[in-house]
């Protein structure tokens, strides 16, 4: 068997005198889909953020390629291969597709002093690969989204405007994607269309490892290789969908019931 592709252990993270984390550890192997469960404020975000980099932990460690990246800034995390969404949409809606595409990609433009005084056609040649790029990316969700490539993201549904904040997060061609609530605001529609575009995605690179917290359940089930349940931010269950929900701790503390 493979060596896992990201490693977290023992990470313990304090906001205060709350533990948003408390000796969580977790792995996931290249190409492998898991799902990040847990009642709100159990610490999945808080894990997306200390695995990242806008978060430094109390204690514990992560590894990513068996490489120690615990310590790194998020700019070095992103330069390894790891990305993310967010909650919330962080889209410039008044700027265009593209535009919000590039922003993720402005890492890897040459568009320094010298460049853009005497080698101003390499940036043109760059810029005209990633135009290309964007809509090969936009084509594993939507037909039509390569063609709106220069619109106003504020002309977009909210599953495009989705589509466009995970494609942001694409570009770079991650080896691992890290993924927080992509269905929020959604309608279930929505959601499942969206969930489909995330596996035309996975067929066409198939060793993208993806990590998913969602709190629909039906797209755990129907999405997730495994399942992690956090609750206080300790793991209290894992193993595939049937075996988590099964599991009397995680009716307690996730579904709210007790076991028969």
């Amino acid at each position: 068997m493979t060596a896992p592709l990201l490693v977290a252990a023992g990470l313990s993270v304090r906001f205060g005198g709350v533990r948003a984390l408390d000796g969580f550890d977790v792995e996931i192997r290249t190409g492998e889909l898991l799902g990040l469960i847990g009642p709100n404020g159990s610490g999945k975000t808080t894990f997306f953020n200390t695995v990242t980099g806008f978060v430094t932990p109390a204690g514990g460690k992560v590894m990513f390629a068996g490489e120690d990246i615990t310590a790194l800034a998020a700019r070095h995390v992103a330069r390894r291969g790891v990305a993310r969404t967010f909650q919330r949409l962080r889209l410039l809606t008044e700027l265009s597709v593209f535009d919000n595409l590039m922003l993720g990609q402005h890492l890897v433009l040459d568009h320094g002093v010298w460049t853009n005084l005497f080698a101003r056609w390499r940036l043109r040649d760059q810029l005209r690969a990633q135009i290309e790029a964007a809509r090969g990316v936009l084509a594993h969700f939507s037909a039509t989204l390569p063609d709106r490539l220069f619109e106003p993201v504020a002309a977009l549904t909210m599953i495009d405007r989705r589509r466009v904040e995970v494609c942001r997060a694409l570009m770079r061609a991650p080896r691992l994607l890290l993924l927080d609530e992509p269905s929020a605001g959604m309608t279930p529609d929505e959601t499942a269309e969206l969930m489909g575009d995330l596996q035309n995605v996975k067929a066409a690179r198939p060793d993208l490892a993806v990590i998913l917290i969602e709190h629909d359940m039906g797209v755990i089930e129907r999405a997730a290789d495994r399942c992690v349940v956090l609750d206080y931010g300790r793991k209290i269950a894992e193993g595939d969908y049937a075996t988590v929900t099964r599991d009397p701790a995680v009716r307690r503390a996730y579904l709210g019931e007790e076991a028969d």
